[in-house]
């Protein structure tokens, strides 16, 4: 009993692969007389015809390799002087365009005046501000002025 056609069909009305058509074998006469797409899909309504589960890839190989790698990344291993793996610049622009953004943001909404924002603009680029917690009680200082 050949029924490649009929699962070639039965996966194009199911929108899976060939591999997931499921035959039911007590409605495996009736199966054999489909030779439409219709009674394909009424097959697969009656439950004769249906989808296997979609099966996952298995991340176990990949999480044993993790845990080998996780070994030797202890400070011993590192190469190189501490601002040759993170340049001052490098930590510098990153601090500055936070601090950017988040004036902008503040701006935007309307939490700070347009003075207020370039003034605190001004001490962001002189380096007045050191972070962004510093960067908020400026803020507050500058709405209670």
């Amino acid at each position: 009993m050949n029924l490649r056609s009929k699962r070639r069909l039965a996966a194009s009305v199911m929108n899976v692969g060939e591999d997931r058509v499921i035959f039911d074998e007590e409605y495996s006469d009736l199966i054999q007389d489909a030779i439409t797409r219709s009674t394909i899909r009424g097959l697969i309504g009656f439950g004769a015809i249906r989808a296997a589960p979609e099966r996952g890839i298995s991340r176990g190989r990949l999480r044993a390799k993790s845990k080998k790698l996780k070994r030797g990344r202890g400070p011993g291993s590192f190469e190189g002087a501490k601002f040759a793996r993170s340049p001052r610049k490098e930590r510098w622009v990153t601090k500055v365009r936070a601090l950017r953004w988040r004036l902008k943001v503040a701006r935007d909404r309307g939490e700070i005046s347009k003075d207020a924002y370039r003034l605190l603009y001004k001490q962001v680029k002189g380096g007045q501000v050191r972070g962004v917690k510093h960067l908020f009680e400026l803020m507050k200082e500058a709405k209670a002025r």
